[in-house]
This record gives C-alpha cells, structure tokens and sequence, in this order.
C-alpha cells in the first residue's frame, strides 16, 4: 500500500477540490424527484451520463439547469409522468434510478428494463 509520510513537526495547512463523481451524483438527481420544489446539487460532473439522466427528468417533467456558478438546479415541483422513455433508459442504466422516486412519489412507475451491458450481466433486482 502506497503511503506519504510528513516529517517535520509542520501542521498540513490548505484545501484540496475533490472531482464529483457520477456514480454518486446519479442516484442523487433521481432522488430530486422525491421533492415537489427546488433542490440544489454542488460538484455534479457535466459529462454525457449526467446530461442524460437530466433528459430524463425534464422528460418527466422536471426542469433543471446548471447555474453560472456550476451548480445544478433541479425543480420537480412539475413533475407530471410516471413512465419513462426507453430512448433514454437503454442509453443509461443508471436511468433505472428514476423507478423508485417515481413509485414513492406517484403509487406508480413505468420504467423499462435497460438494455444489455458489455461489462457483463448487471440486474437491476435489488431495484425492484
């Protein structure tokens, strides 16, 4: 195991900025959908999966947005569908997310099994 070792007898003094990352963020903007108002995300990573499961809240209905200050906005206080599209469900399996927010939300969910993955079998049954 790699290790630094401080010698010295000087106090470490500073800050570091930690990269967010999307295997955290995803379950977090589907958990927006859990709120009939405005949450606002810090450190989310604009990157191509992110931007994806936005298209699904905004699908459902939500609006969200990244501020000038590259925070992200999401408001589901619109939130009006409960099924999600499989166009976006097979890009993502990580849009699976949405199922439970909208189940506890709405009595119902209509969220498409996500396609095939080249990592090899992923089931989503501890979602269900």
């Amino acid at each position: 195991m790699s290790c630094y070792r401080i010698a010295g007898g000087v106090p470490l003094d500073g800050t570091v900025s930690v990269s967010g990352s999307k295997n955290g963020s995803l379950p977090l903007l589907a958990a927006a959908l859990l709120v009939d108002g405005e949450v606002v995300l810090h450190n989310i990573p604009d990157i191509r999966d992110i931007r994806t499961m936005i298209g699904m809240l905004r699908t459902l209905g939500a609006r969200a947005a990244y501020r000038d200050d590259g925070a992200l906005v999401i408001d589901s206080s619109t939130v009006n569908a409960v099924s999600a599209p499989y166009d976006l469900v097979r890009r993502m399996r990580g849009s699976f997310y949405v199922a439970g927010p909208l189940l506890t939300r709405f009595g119902e969910a209509q969220v498409p099994l996500p396609g095939g993955c080249v990592i090899g079998s992923r089931p989503v049954d501890l979602h269900v």
